[in-house]
C-alpha cells in the first residue's frame, strides 16, 4: 500500500503546483498534514483489509499489534523509496538520510500506528462508537505524524531538530506504553476475553 500513497502524496503535489505553481512543497503545512494523513489511513487499510475480519484478530490487543506491524512496513518500504531517491546526491548524503530516517521515521510509523491501534482496540468495547473511535485515532495519529515533520522541517536540518524530534518520539513511545498498559488491563477485567 505505501507505492499508493506516495501516488496519492504526488497527486497532491501536481494540483497544488497547478494551482499554484510557486507552490513551495519542502515548507507547506498542508502538504505535510496531507501526507501525514494519507500514510496513516494506508496503514489503517492494510490492518482492515488483511487481518480486521481475519479469526485470528480476535482480542482488542491484537489491534495495536497488527497496526504497529502495518507501521513497520510501511516504514521499511519508505525508507527504502527515499533512500533511492538519495542516491544521485552521493554515497555519504544517502547514508546519513537512511540512517536518519532508519531511527526517526521507522519509530514514527510504529508509534502513530500504534495510536491508530489503540482506537481500533477500544471499539471493540465500543462497537456502537468504532467508526468515531477510529476516525479520532487517525486524526490524532495524523497529529502526531504533522507534529514530527513539523519539528524537523522547523530545524532546517540543524541538530537540535534531531534532539528535539528524538524527545518528541520517546514521549510518544512512553505515551504508547501507557495505553497498551490500559487495554490490557481492560482486557483482562472483561469476562469475554478471559
Amino acid at each position: 500500500m505505501a507505492p499508493l500513497a506516495v501516488i496519492a502524496q504526488w497527486v497532491f503535489r501536481g494540483i497544488a503546483l497547478g494551482l499554484k505553481p510557486d507552490f513551495d512543497i519542502q515548507s507547506s503545512i498542508m502538504f505535510f498534514l496531507w501526507a501525514a494523513f494519507i500514510e496513516e489511513t494506508v496503514k489503517f487499510l492494510v490492518v482492515k483489509f488483511a487481518v480486521l475480519h481475519n479469526s485470528e484478530f480476535d482480542e482488542p490487543l491484537d489491534a495495536m499489534i497488527y497496526m504497529i506491524s502495518a507501521g513497520l512496513g510501511f516504514a521499511a518500504i519508505e525508507n527504502v523509496l527515499i533512500l533511492f531517491q538519495a542516491i544521485p546526491n552521493g554515497t555519504e548524503a544517502a547514508i546519513q538520510i537512511w540512517l536518519l530516517r532508519f531511527v526517526g521515521a521507522t519509530l514514527l510509523h510504529a508509534v502513530s500506528s500504534a495510536v491508530v491501534g489503540y482506537f481500533l482496540a477500544l471499539s471493540w468495547f465500543y462497537n456502537r462508537h468504532s467508526s468515531k473511535l477510529i476516525a479520532l485515532g487517525l486524526g490524532i495519529a495524523t497529529i502526531l505524524h504533522l507534529i514530527f515533520n513539523v519539528i524537523l522541517l522547523g530545524s532546517n536540518g540543524r541538530p537540535e531538530g534531531f534532539l528535539y524530534s528524538t524527545i518528541f518520539l520517546m514521549f510518544m513511545a512512553g505515551m504508547i506504553a501507557v495505553l497498551f498498559a490500559k487495554l490490557k488491563k481492560r482486557e483482562l477485567a472483561d469476562p469475554k476475553f478471559s
